[in-house]
């Protein structure tokens, strides 16, 4: 008799530690990792570029020939320019390859799960914006996204060994532009060409546990940047007749009319869980 109550009580013993190990929170702790995918510009076919003609800060005057015409009535495309005229077309590179490494920790609530992560990523997408004037001449005003760093809170439920998240936060997107023309009368002077600029991401994923220690994961983020400011003087030496200086001998401004830089990416992430 004694025996089974001891066999018994084992038992209870052993099921009951079974059943506490089982409920034992799975995602709880720190984790190490990368991330590997393919980023793409949002498509946005209204862009053109805009211009100060008199340099009062305030953007939107028509540059103007001697005539009255406007020097920029052959339009605009999205991506840089391919020649001199709208004729030639415009190429774009606006999406590309990116890689980085990240690092987080994680809260399991019962099913829910709460954490923060920090990731920084290497990647080439470009956006460029062409304007062509009736001399004929291109101007294409570009910006390459270069590196990402971001800080995003994440929370989702877990389903035993997979997580299914949400998670946004802040970014800061090093960009670089460029500023290229076929107009050689006119001098150009740009401001600052590499910056880092402020926004935030916003996305979704999955995460499974392969092993106790070990997580694959498919994520889509949205990211947004705020890069606004950067400005173009068209100048002389040129004669006074010339549109750019035809309103303000000091020259003309142009801006893109798109301040935002937005990337949609789409990653595979790989983590080791401590």
């Amino acid at each position: 008799m004694k025996f089974l109550l001891s066999s018994s009580a084992a038992a209870l013993a052993i099921t009951f530690s079974g059943a506490a190990l089982a409920q034992a929170p799975e995602w709880t702790g720190g984790y190490i990792g990368a991330q590997a995918g393919y980023g793409f510009k949002a498509e946005n076919d209204d862009e053109t570029v805009v211009f100060d003609t008199d340099l009062n800060g305030s953007f939107g005057d028509a540059v103007r020939t001697t005539t009255g015409a406007n020097a920029f009535s052959p339009g605009f495309c999205e991506g840089r320019a391919l020649g001199a005229t709208p004729a030639a077309d415009c190429q774009t590179r606006d999406r590309g390859f990116e890689f980085g490494a990240r690092a987080g920790y994680d809260m399991q609530l019962g099913s829910f799960v709460v954490g923060v992560v920090g990731e920084v990523s290497r990647t080439n997408v470009h956006d460029a914006i062409s304007a062509f004037s009736t001399t004929p001449a291109s101007y294409t005003m570009e910006r390459e996204l270069n590196a990402l760093a971001a800080v995003r809170l994440r929370g989702g439920f877990a389903l035993g060994r997979t997580l299914a998240y949400a998670t946004g936060g802040y970014a800061k997107g090093q960009v670089d532009r460029r500023f290229r023309t076929s107009n050689t009368a006119n001098s150009f002077a740009a401001t600052t060409n590499d910056d880092w600029v402020d926004g935030w991401q916003l996305g979704a994923g999955l995460e499974h546990k392969i092993t106790n220690d070990v997580s694959l994961g498919l994520e889509y983020l949205l990211t947004e940047l705020e890069d606004d400011g950067y400005t173009v003087r068209a100048g002389g030496p040129v004669p006074a007749t010339n549109p750019f200086v035809l309103t303000n001998p000091a020259g003309t401004n142009f801006q893109r009319t798109e301040d935002d830089l937005k990337i949609h990416a789409v990653r595979v992430t790989a983590a080791y869980r401590f």
